[in-house]
């Protein structure tokens, strides 16, 4: 009985894997088709995807990073390369707000699961301060970064923005500066 609970608990917390991924068929994604493999990895712009326990992919999430919020894939456009060029001068240290600007799930969760993962990597980075998206002017996205714990930044002609917040929580303020007092990394 109780092993069976234990097995019920662990089948509800699937293991995921965040990669960064050299290739993808853009012509799977079902936001952004129109966005070439190239444009995807230029700039430092980045796609990540998350691998499930049987090793498939679950869900595929493209990112630039930028010191400002796009209203538009143009605007993006500019931003990241802007944060690039600066990058060449700061050590490679490349814009304060990654901008998810597509994601889509190959299996069923694996957007949420996506998002879970990304906010992780985010949360542990040592540059990074913001998580934002950039995101067709559909219900379907709004519905979906809402739920998922985002707050609408902005509602722009074409593209709406959410933010996920990323700020340590008390307990992760303490334990940080815990470690200072007994010098543990």
């Amino acid at each position: 009985m109780v092993l069976a609970k234990i097995k019920k608990v662990l089948a509800k917390n699937p293991k995921f894997e965040l990669m960064e991924l050299p290739f993808i068929d853009v012509t799977e994604d079902p936001v952004r088709p129109e966005l070439t493999l190239e444009f995807r990895q230029a700039y430092g712009r980045k796609i990540y995807g998350i691998k499930d326990e049987e090793g498939d992919i679950a869900a595929v999430m493209c990112f630039a990073f930028t010191h400002g919020i796009p209203k538009s894939v143009e605007e993006m456009d500019k931003l990241s390369k802007d944060a690039a060029m600066q990058a060449i001068h700061r050590a490679g240290v490349q814009g304060n707000v990654a901008i998810a600007y597509t994601v889509w799930a190959k299996k069923k969760g694996g957007g949420k699961h996506m998002v879970n993962e990304v906010y992780k990597m985010i949360k542990d980075s040592n540059h990074l301060s913001r998580l934002v998206t950039l995101s067709p002017l559909t219900d379907m996205a709004r519905k979906f970064h809402l739920k998922n714990g985002a707050k609408e930044v902005q509602v722009n002609l074409t593209t709406q923005n959410f933010e996920y917040d990323i700020e340590l929580d008390e307990w992760e303020k303490f334990r940080d500066r815990a470690k200072g007092w007994f010098n543990i990394k």
